[in-house]
């Protein structure tokens, strides 16, 4: 009898070797990745032990990149040639880069290094330049990831074929830009990307899994560069995301930044952003030593921090502990008032807090947003789950428990529950699970509502955000003038009514609509969204099937402000938005009215008289001039001022089709009389 030759799901054929897909949180700060090894996730150390990887990239002109901790060690002494956060210019335009303040030199991607590209725009992609000459950002990341897919591959034992691929973790408002070059990162570092997934929807995964709670919780995301809230109902196998908004350039490293230009100030050393493009080593310095004093404040209540600005070298020193260096190669002359020597500042607790308070203040309102777009009050939150290495802070774990009225949950190492999160969700995809385990479903959101431009600069929500996803939407339009051909389609991302409000994805053109009178052509515009966040767009004209579609892949995401912006002047600016579309509406009625009302004369004006003739004529002038006045308002006007133009083009629009009624009236007969012409009574009821 033949034997069958049976393996689990997530096994090979051969039962000696076993199929794994790992998960990977890529972070601004540090990186790590993880497996589910016997149904449980584990994140995966170095050759020494260190689990956590520090996302830092070192360059050298003629040498491989080096990657991590001995990448770090050399943050000072080359400054120009270590990229570090580098996750802060994924997906950015030149200007959103630059406007970072990272310690780089940043340049339109494909230019001359070394020339000024400050002039490039925002437009184009990025570039860090260094010694081994201009590195994307996709390609900084794709060193990282190859740094932790070779320890997963060395870890685990295996080679390439036993890897089935990586579940990689994004920040919640990564937008498309983001997203895609993040997954070209994974692809240039040899990993088949199964999925991205947000990172508190990770978080949510490992929380609820290894906890099993159930209820309404919010996953509080602060790490390294980015933040992100995201509000999650959890019951037993299914995590619906119920909302999320977030800051894609709020994170530990600002904090740091305002204990380094706090310390700057009081010692004349100059203001961030002129130390940052000036003396790039003195200002990495500083941030380094403000963050060991920052993470230092976690169990101290004060640190002294010594920086001597003309070796580029900081200390901090904890009462009763040994002093931590942060030194590095010569930065520079020191200014004169302090003659070379060392610089002394003492930062207790109680003032840095008020340094971030600002911040702090941020990251709640922000979470006020999430909780309020998931139908909520704080109150209402069942638990709170801080994630990101930055909720160590006390000023954050105070801040979160007042604001909600409740202590966060902290059981989970913050630095690894998202990579964790991410292992889990990998091992799933692969159909592997643990002893006893169900199947789980994980439901995420879209962070921004997707549409469509339509006449007159209006908006068309297609997906409205917090739209679950992987979802498809479609909506049917129509053509504006007859004998229409081509249509030419507008994606942008917001919540405003009017285009000028929001941002522009992509454009493309549907070519080939037979000509018809204006309305009669049906075309299907259809949105997909996928598991990643990754947006398609497609139109097809439905008598003949001919169709057009896009891949939405901007060079750029978006500016750092544009997504708080967006949420918050579409509640603030709703009433203008709505009198607005209002007034475009009427314009768009108006000029097809004047329109038609003209081919018409053009092909039947002869059954006018010349007094009839003369009031269509006069009609319709006073219809345009009413029309360019509405084209010429911009900016804010009054309301008042509003309501009266969206008025005049009412009634000129209503005047001209009354004083058309008697010429349609001729047109209908003389139709009638064509129709009839050579015709019997008996031909017509035969």
């Amino acid at each position: 009898m033949a034997l069958l030759q049976i393996s689990e799901p997530g096994m090979s054929p051969d039962p000696h070797q076993r199929r794994y897909a790992i998960g990977i949180d890529l972070g601004t700060s540090n990186s790590l990745v993880a497996v589910c090894r016997s149904g449980m996730p584990d994140a995966l150390p170095d050759e020494q032990g260190r689990k956590l990887l520090p996302s830092v990239v070192h360059y050298r002109a003629g040498a491989a990149p080096v990657v991590g901790h001995a990448a770090q060690q050399a943050l000072l002494s080359d400054t120009g040639n270590v990229i570090s956060s580098v996750k802060r210019l994924m997906g950015r335009g030149l200007a959103d880069a630059q406007a970072q303040g990272l310690p780089l030199r940043v340049v339109a991607a494909g230019s001359d290094a070394a020339a000024d590209a400050s002039a490039a725009g925002n437009d184009r992609a990025v570039a860090v330049a260094t010694a081994a000459g201009a590195v994307s950002p996709v390609e900084v990341s794709a060193e990282i990831l190859k740094v932790l897919r070779d320890r997963a591959l060395a870890t685990l034992d295996i080679d390439e074929d036993a890897l089935a691929g990586a579940v990689i973790t994004v920040p919640a408002y990564f937008d498309d830009a983001q997203r895609q070059a993040t997954k070209d990162a994974a692809r240039l570092a040899g990993l088949n990307v199964l999925r991205l997934i947000n990172e508190p929807t990770a978080a949510a995964v490992s929380y609820g899994l290894d906890e099993g709670e159930q209820g309404t919780y919010a996953i509080f995301d602060l790490g390294g560069g980015t933040f992100d809230v995201s509000v999650l109902k959890l019951t037993r196998g299914v995590f619906e995301v119920q909302s999320t908004a977030g800051d894609v350039a709020l994170g530990g490293d600002d904090f740091d930044a305002r204990i380094a230009a706090d310390f700057a100030r009081e010692h004349n050393l100059g203001e961030p952003a002129r130390l940052a493009a000036e003396h790039p080593e003195r200002w990495r310095a500083l941030l380094l030593m403000a963050r060991q004093a920052r993470e230092a404040l976690t169990d101290a209540e004060t640190v002294t921090m010594r920086f001597d600005a003309d070796a580029g070298q900081g200390a901090i020193q904890v009462a009763g502990q040994d002093g931590h260096d942060v030194s590095g190669a010569s930065a520079g002359n020191s200014s004169e008032k302090n003659g070379g020597a060392t610089l002394v500042s003492t930062l207790t607790r109680t003032r840095f807090e008020e340094l971030v308070q600002p911040l702090v203040a941020r990251t709640l309102k922000i979470a006020d947003t999430a909780v309020a777009d998931a139908g909520l009050s704080a109150q209402a939150i069942d638990g709170v789950v801080l994630v990101g290495g930055a909720t160590r802070m006390p000023v954050i774990r105070q801040a979160v428990a007042s604001h909600f009225g409740k202590p966060p949950y902290t059981g989970l190492d913050p630095d690894q529950v998202v990579a964790l999160g991410a292992a889990m969700q990998a091992a799933q995809l692969i159909g592997q699970r643990r002893d006893g385990e169900d199947d789980w479903l994980l439901l995420d959101v879209t962070p921004l509502s997707l549409g469509l431009e339509t006449m007159g600069g209006m908006v068309e929500k297609i997906i409205p955000r917090n739209s679950p996803i992987p979802l498809a939407r479609a909506q049917d339009f129509t053509t504006y003038k007859d004998g229409q051909s081509a249509m030419a389609i507008h994606v942008v991302q917001g919540e405003r009514e009017l285009v000028k409000d929001c941002r522009s994805l992509a454009r493309f053109e549907l070519r080939g609509i037979p000509p018809m009178v204006a309305g009669a052509a049906r075309i299907r515009v259809t949105f997909q969204v996928d598991a990643d966040g990754l947006l398609s767009v497609s139109a097809t004209e439905q008598s003949t099937g001919v169709a057009a579609s896009v891949t939405v892949k901007p060079s750029y995401g978006l500016e750092d402000t544009e997504i708080e912006r967006l949420l918050k002047e579409s509640i603030t600016s709703a009433r203008e938005d709505m009198q607005w579309r209002a007034l475009r509406e009427h314009q768009i009625e108006a000029a097809q009215l004047r329109e038609m009302t003209h081919n018409a004369l053009a092909e039947d004006g002869g059954l006018l008289d010349a007094a009839e003739r003369q009031q269509i004529d006069d009609a319709m002038a006073s219809l345009q001039k009413v029309l360019d006045e509405a084209q010429a308002l911009d900016g804010s006007p009054e309301e008042a001022t509003l309501l009266a133009v969206r008025d005049r083009l009412l009634d000129a629009r209503m005047n001209l089709q009354k004083v058309t009624e008697h010429f349609a009236a001729l047109r209908m007969d003389q139709a009638i009389q064509r129709a009839l012409a050579g015709k019997t009574i008996d031909g017509l009821t035969s």
